[in-house]
């Protein structure tokens, strides 16, 4: 039988809880506040199963205590109880590690549903997956916090900041939380506010009536009222139109606007997420972004790490876009131990975007050492140019003698006509300062190859490659000059 700690201090409660429990076979016990709870604890470790902590207490209040129930029972799976679900709460409670939180007064079927949820992830682990298993997404660690995140904010019409670098998953993220909501039925639409002039995006989110301008021949309705009763994205927000920003305050805080040309109020019920991946915050300061409408928009505020942030991630979305874009009747392909390495070992800077990318090209050559090449030739190119751009703004004697290296770089045969030649003198020109570089490490280091590499901040087998197919060969090192 498990033993559910119970701390909860209205009588009402506590009876309701050890009725609705000890009838699905639970063992109960009840602490009046987060003090006695916590005693408990330290003197029974190990002896409860899951603990129920409401967070409106005397003394010490559910998240105090929920903080220091992980400091002695870091695995105890907790579900917070609260009356008044204010979101703030809830985020504090899932980064502290609860497992879900719940509104009272809390029916019976959800209260022990979300207990059987939450004791088998502690009690009954899932074997270890096999070496060559093709696992899916959303297996990795920050999938699995974001996904207890989702289910609890997905019910709420709150808006929602989505932050990160380019090709994180935002938008993905943003149909996942539609999805589980309410308005999962109603319309899903993005409008990317860096996508548009500044003068048309007015028109796109709010509509025009006919005769608002040049060219409006009929009544138009924008992203708000086509998306009534669902969600809209403004993906890159931080691009839109600094005048705009009001205007989208006052959509946000009475859900009404006008639309262009018109004399008559429109009102809609929707749901505003907005993604960026600017720092809105250093926007503010620069007087880019309105600093109302931030905290208007960072009610609930997911930062979504970059891949190489979240590496155990990398091969189970690998696998993912292989079975995906696999047609019926194609060969299965393997993820072999050296594309695996070579897939861990790049940097993202395209984070899912370019792996998905990548992993498309893999299933048209079908060979893994092109793939791994591949890779190696992106991070090399991505380290040459960096360093010769930190050459340029921090080294600028050493910039001279590249850029004259560069210049006096001779330039090829000529071509029957002129456009292919300027094109193959601009790749000459860029493997000539990619040369030069690579040959400033090699002299600095006294032609230590791995010392090179680490100068250059880059994979000793990716400069290896470069230097081969730039025809950098063997050389006796050079001693430096004496001082």
């Amino acid at each position: 039988m498990k033993t559910l700690l119970i701390a909860e201090d209205e009588p009402e409660v506590r009876n309701y809880l050890r009725v609705a429990l000890t009838s699905r076979g639970y063992n109960v016990e009840f602490a009046q506040d987060g003090c006695e709870a916590l005693r408990r604890l330290k003197d029974g470790p190990g002896r409860f199963s899951l603990m129920l902590l409401d967070i409106l207490m005397p003394q010490k209040d559910g998240l105090e205590t929920l903080l220091d129930v992980r400091a002695i029972s870091p695995d105890l799976p907790v579900i917070m109880l609260s009356g008044a679900s204010a979101p703030a709460n809830i985020v504090t409670a899932m980064q502290l590690g609860a497992k879900n939180f719940l509104s009272k007064p809390v029916g019976h079927d959800e209260l022990c549903k979300a207990i059987e949820n939450a004791l088998p992830l502690e009690i009954s682990p899932p074997p270890p997956a096999p070496a060559k298993q093709k696992t899916m997404p959303g297996t990795g660690a920050w999938s699995q916090r974001v996904d207890r995140l989702i289910e609890c904010i997905s019910a709420s019409d709150v808006p929602v900041l989505l932050q990160g670098e380019t090709g994180v998953g935002k938008e993905v993220l943003a149909r996942r939380l539609h999805a589980r909501s309410p308005r999962a039925n109603g319309p899903f639409l993005k409008l990317n506010c860096a996508a548009l002039p500044s003068e048309l995006v007015e028109s796109e989110l709010f509509g025009y009536d006919k005769g608002a301008f040049t060219g409006a021949f009929k009544n138009t309705p924008g992203k708000f009222e086509m998306a009534n009763g669902g969600t809209i994205l403004l993906d890159e927000i931080g691009d839109m139109d600094f005048k705009l920003q009001s205007k989208l305050l006052q959509v946000l805080q009475d859900r009404e606007f006008i639309r262009l040309g018109a004399k008559e109020v429109s009102r809609v019920d929707v749901r505003v997420m907005a993604a960026t991946h600017c720092d809105l915050e250093d926007a503010i300061v620069k007087k880019r972004f309105r600093e109302d409408l931030y905290y208007r928009l960072n009610l609930i505020d997911i930062h979504i790490p970059a891949l190489r942030e979240r590496a155990d991630e990398i091969i189970p979305l690998a696998w993912f876009f292989l079975q995906n874009y696999s047609k019926p009747g194609d060969l299965p392909l393997e993820i072999t131990e050296d594309l695996e390495k070579a897939l861990l070992d790049h940097p993202w800077p395209g984070n899912v975007r370019e792996l998905e990318n990548v992993m498309r090209k893999y299933l048209i050559f079908r060979e893994p050492a092109a793939i791994i090449a591949d890779l190696q030739a992106r991070q090399a190119r991505r380290i040459a140019v960096r360093s010769l751009e930190e050459r340029r703004s921090g080294m600028p004697d050493r910039r001279k003698e590249v850029e004259s290296a560069v210049a006096q770089a001779p330039p090829p045969s000529p071509q029957p006509t002129s456009a292919p030649a300027n094109l193959e003198h601009v790749d000459h020109v860029h493997k000539a300062a990619e040369a030069q570089v690579i040959l400033d490490a090699l002299n600095s280091s006294l032609w230590n190859r791995k010392q090179a590499a680490a100068m250059l901040q880059v994979d000793y087998k990716a400069l290896l490659y470069r230097m081969r197919k730039l025809g950098i060969g063997e050389r006796t090192p050079t001693p430096p000059p004496a001082a």
